[in-house]
């Protein structure tokens, strides 16, 4: 157990008692004004401690997907930094990639505080923010304002959410809104079309609904980008598939599975503090440790049903190597971070990418590509092997 766990996490969660949300922006203001300093001497030298400390580059970890180089396939997932303000800075912390939003073309304040939660005997969180951010003009202008990240193979994505105040029949042309102000600035970007915490949002997994979506956000992408949908973890069985074929009809790049969950089942926290009310009441989706299987269930299933030729981002419960590890042998070649990071601190990424890369040693591969879908072959070639979940675990 690091500092960080042994003490600082302990001092903000129980005796400080920090609200979840006022120490999210404290700590995204001391990454900003890191950001802001640019590459003056003392930021610099700052910067390059922190990289020696967190970052872990092994030949090994980096891969080509979507013709972009990723460093390493661990990144930060949608929902830290909702406004683009400090996408070079993640770089440094050893993440391979940053998603940023969720962004709507409107800006938006979300829903009324307190709107995020720790789980701590759970290693999770609840949230219900509702894609607060100040809009997708404001990300152009900021990111258009930010420097390139120097010789560091880091790519940015951008998640894309609908206005709350957009009706549900006009979300086409809602994210088509917010696609052309920047999809110049994006290395990716993905439909989020599956929190629960925006009113109707998740109806548009269904599949008229979607493929309106995606055909407009096609017919706008001129700029060949890759475009991916990401999905909710309660889906049916039927829907899955059904999304998936619809994904393959419009040339997706891509699955990010999966968002929070609306489940509360198995959860050891009976009642939020905050509230005093039952967690059973509380609207908002779950992440972190509740989730991870689920997310990996969806993984194995996506890549079977797709024979591995759709690219798969896993994101749900990672707080080691192992977690990881499940992930991208399910199938999934890039995995993301949020809950698990606040958890388990900034040193994780050199302990997971580590960790990772010793997976490899350990099962006689030299590359992490090799590893991808690697569930599925050894279940195909070793007989006794244990069957591979063709639905999630869980029936939502």
């Amino acid at each position: 157990m690091d500092l960080y766990q042994a003490g600082i996490r302990p001092l903000l969660f129980s005796v400080l008692k920090a609200d979840a949300e006022t120490l999210h922006y404290q700590l995204m203001g001391g990454l900003e004004r890191l950001h802001r300093a640019g590459d003056r001497p003392p930021a610099r030298w700052l910067k390059q401690r922190i990289q020696q400390a967190l970052c872990c580059d092994r030949p090994a970890l980096r891969q080509t997907l979507w013709g972009l180089e990723f460093g390493n396939p661990v990144g930060l997932a949608a929902g830290f930094d909702k406004n683009g303000q400090v996408a070079d800075t993640f770089a440094y912390c050893g993440f391979g990639f940053a998603e940023l939003g969720t962004v709507t073309l409107h800006a938006q304040p979300g829903n009324p505080r307190p709107r995020l939660f720790r789980l701590v005997r759970d290693r999770a969180a609840l949230n219900r923010m509702g894609f607060n951010n100040a809009g997708a003009a404001a990300m152009a202008q900021r990111l258009q304002a930010t420097p390139q990240i120097p010789s560091l193979a880091f790519p940015v994505g951008i998640n894309l959410g609908k206005s709350k105040i957009t009706p549900l029949d006009e979300a086409a042309s809602d994210y088509v809104g917010s696609f052309r102000l920047l999809k110049t600035l994006g290395d990716y970007f993905v439909v989020n079309v599956s929190s629960p915490n925006t009113p109707g949002l998740r109806s548009l997994q269904e599949i008229d609904p979607l493929d309106r979506i995606l055909s407009a956000l096609q017919q706008e992408n001129t700029e060949g980008k890759p475009l991916l949908v990401k999905i909710a973890p309660d889906l049916e069985w039927g829907a899955i598939a059904d999304l998936l074929s619809l994904a393959q009809t419009h040339h997706l790049a891509g699955i990010v599975a999966t968002n929070t969950t609306i489940r509360r089942d198995n959860l050891q926290t009976t009642h939020l503090p905050e509230t005093g009310n039952p967690i059973a009441d509380e609207a908002g989706g779950i992440s972190g440790a509740p989730l991870r299987q689920r997310s990996t269930d969806v993984i194995h299933y996506i890549y079977q049903k797709t024979d591995g030729q759709l690219p798969i981002i896993g994101v749900g419960g990672i707080f080691t190597a192992d977690d990881a590890w499940e992930k991208i042998i399910a199938g999934a070649s890039l995995v993301q971070l949020y809950t698990g990071w606040i958890y388990q601190g900034p040193w994780m990424l050199r302990d997971l990418l580590e960790g990772l890369h010793h997976k490899l040693t350990e099962h006689g591969l030299s590359h992490l590509q090799e590893a991808v879908g690697l569930a599925h072959r050894r279940a195909l070639t070793m007989p006794g092997s244990p069957a591979i979940p063709s639905s999630p675990s869980a029936t939502p």
